[in-house]
């Protein structure tokens, strides 16, 4: 689905001896590996801001935790040093052939990873994109003896922290529903054996793409509800198991599961390399603000509730969402524009729970995302005294306008006064519209401040902004 795709000790100073800091930087990761949200980091925008200034928006006004990236852009595993951001680096796909020779891996892992870690947590290199699915066959039979190569070139740096894998997709299974039938397409038994077992061997994780953007339907007989978390909906009912799936995501991820215990290698975890939605399209019924909204804030109250699948429940798995950003220089239709949770800005595209200013006052509780705010911990809500209304702050942007309008009509509040012959659709502005909206989910929601935030572009008033007909709560 992407296709955008160690520092020197300076002189003087004590460090811990290298096992003591190996072993240290292997429990750190084990502690945060147990559960996370990562996010997907594309580069293929011309207006994307520097990498520096993304890790620090990620590590200070967000609760996502690790990311990957598609190469190894030195800049941006610079630009995350010393941030505690867990991050999965890239071998591109024409690296593979080289990496099967030891001297070769030797050296890309001197000049790929030594320059910057540990100060840069790495974590993990996968070795290509989806090889078996879009790779030749160089690339493919190759697959395998360079992920083990590269592995033994990270052991002989001192580097054995950093896990080896590679992302596959769900092209590599015959079929996923119901899951108990699922199996691995024999034409790749002869790479999928080998690489199950190197997992095993390493503790390292298989690595999917599931998509259920990909396999929606609107008429099926699941109904729509079924792809985007949400519902009623009638499910799917796996008789040889016994086990009832309330969303096609469990589906996936079981299907792959049944398909590993196939071979024999039901032990081997499971990480979910992509996952997401688009937010606009020019073709098909699945594209779309709501149902982007609907899928993304549903998988992330769902990894974070670590309730896990009917076939591995109580478990947490490890996930990065597609995508950090849009990015309008991504070849494709409209859509694959359109996946990012983020506009250039910084400012969401939509709200699905990843701000800290999202969060609920009591930690580790998930509740409904809350209007996105600047900062991270907050007190104990306390409503303000008078009457007050909530408005957009002067010099706010038309996106952020808009990210605000998409997020309240997506909560169940009333946008009908906005829309076409509606009381307050004159003036026909984003300032106007947003401005009534905004201050509809504050007097409906709660009298917070947090519920005047929005990201920062929000602020209350004490004057009446009703005009004319348009009457604000």
């Amino acid at each position: 689905m992407a296709t955008s795709i160690g520092a020197q000790p300076s002189c003087g100073r004590r460090f811990l001896p290298s096992s003591v800091l190996i072993l240290f930087l292997l429990l750190l990761q084990l502690t945060n590996t147990a559960s996370g949200i990562g996010v997907n980091y594309g580069t293929l925008g011309d207006n994307l801001p520097p990498p520096a200034a993304v890790a620090n928006f990620l590590k200070t006004q967000t609760i996502i935790n690790r990311v990957k990236i598609y190469d190894t852009n030195p800049d941006i595993i610079r630009g995350f040093a010393n941030t505690g951001i867990l991050l999965t680096i890239t071998a591109v796909n024409g690296d593979i052939p080289a990496l099967v020779q030891i001297d070769s891996a030797r050296q890309w892992v001197a000049s790929r990873i030594a320059p910057f870690y540990p100060q840069t947590s790495i974590t993990r290199v996968l070795v290509g994109n989806e090889i078996l699915h879009w790779g030749g066959e160089d690339l493919i039979s190759n697959l395998v003896g360079a992920m083990r190569t590269l592995r033994q070139a990270l052991d002989q740096a001192g580097f054995r922290s950093i896990q080896v894998s590679t992302a596959h997709s769900l092209g590599i299974i015959e079929n996923s529903e119901p899951p108990s039938r699922c199996r691995f397409r024999s034409m790749y038994e002869r790479v999928l054996r080998p690489l199950l077992q190197f997992h095993r061997e390493t503790k390292s994780p298989f690595m999917v793409n599931p998509y259920p953007y990909f396999a929606y339907d609107p008429n099926s007989s699941k109904g729509s509800n079924f792809y985007l978390f949400k519902r009623p909906t009638r499910g799917l009912y796996d008789r040889a198991t016994g086990k009832r799936y309330t969303n096609m995501y469990d589906v996936l991820l079981d299907a792959v599961y049944m398909a590993m215990r196939a071979y024999g290698y039901g032990d081997v975890e499971i990480a979910v390399g992509e996952t997401g939605w688009a937010s606009q399209g020019d073709s098909g019924l699945a594209p779309g603000m709501q149902n982007a909204i609907d899928f993304n804030g549903g998988l992330v109250r769902h990894l974070r509730s670590k309730i896990g699948t009917p076939l591995m429940p109580n478990r947490s798995f490890e996930t990065y969402i597609f995508a950090l950003f849009n990015e309008n220089q991504k070849p494709g239709p409209l859509a694959e524009k359109n996946f990012g949770l983020f506009l250039p800005d910084f400012s969401p595209v939509y709200h699905v729970g990843v701000l800290l200013s999202e969060q609920s006052p009591r930690a580790g509780t998930p509740e409904k995302p809350a209007p996105g705010g600047s900062g991270g911990g907050r007190a104990a809500p306390v409503p303000r005294a008078g009457k007050q209304w909530c408005v957009p702050k002067q010099g706010v942007s038309v996106q952020a306008l808009q990210s605000n309008i998409n997020y309240i009509c997506g909560q169940g509040i009333d946008c009908r006064p906005v829309q076409t012959g509606g009381a307050c659709f004159l003036p026909n502005n984003l300032q106007a519209h947003a401005s009534f909206l905004m201050n509809s989910y504050y007097q409906t929601k709660g009298l917070f401040l947090y519920n005047c935030d929005f990201a920062g572009s929000g602020m209350l008033t004490s004057t009446d902004p009703s005009h004319g007909s348009c009457t604000y709560q």
